[in-house]
């Protein structure tokens, strides 16, 4: 199975519990992505997977983020979290099938898991199960998106960030964070030490 797609599985199965032991309060709470509360979080993923399930194309600009979740405000929370579950099992069968077209899709779905656990007061809320495929994935994602190199140093474990040529700069940090920088979460300035580059050189989403 494809990393991207064992992380979503891993996703699944964590998010889940989450999700249904949430009180009915919490789907209203703001989260880190602007205008989106828990409730719209999980909206876009939801529609993220049947457009993915559907192999349809989509800009997934924030325009059209913004319709999938419009769609969807007038469902009630049960229907939501109906439709999200039962998109997992096809959409992991559709990126372990892609040969690493769809794998952002399985990495972005961890992300917005994060922002429902950050919102919701979860602890390692970036930091959740399958975040070592995670922090993986965003090494390797950095490569594609032709980053600065940088020697990151993540929980003690050394690795290339960006292109593979002599490092511009170097991160130290913990899995949490290097996390929240990557997607453009607001990391804890406490958390992280950087030098020769700048935080937003880390953002490989948002």
């Amino acid at each position: 199975m494809r990393d991207a797609a064992q992380l979503l599985q891993i996703e699944a199965e964590a998010y889940r519990p989450v999700l249904e032991g949430l009180p009915p309060a919490d789907f209203d709470k703001q989260t880190v992505c602007e205008l989106w509360s828990v409730r719209d979080v999980i909206a876009h993923q939801s529609a993220v997977l049947q457009i993915i399930n559907a192999g349809e194309q989509a800009p997934f600009t924030a325009e059209s983020n913004q319709r999938d979740v419009d769609d969807r405000k007038t469902w009630d929370v049960d229907r939501l979290l109906a439709e999200l579950f039962g998109g997992y099992e096809d959409a992991i069968a559709v990126i372990d099938t892609a040969g690493g077209l769809l794998d952002g899709f399985g990495l972005a779905q961890f992300i917005h898991g994060g922002d429902v656990r950050d919102a919701v007061g979860a602890t390692d809320a970036f930091a959740s199960p399958g975040h070592e495929i995670a922090v993986d994935l965003l090494h390797d994602k950095s490569t594609v998106m032709k980053k600065a190199p940088v020697i990151t140093r993540v929980d003690g474990v050394l690795r290339q960030f960006g292109l593979d040529l002599d490092p511009v700069g170097r991160l130290v940090t913990n899995t949490e964070t290097f996390v929240r920088l990557c997607g453009g979460r607001n990391p804890d300035d406490g958390n992280w030490s950087v030098e020769g580059i700048s935080a937003v050189d880390f953002v490989l989403y948002g």
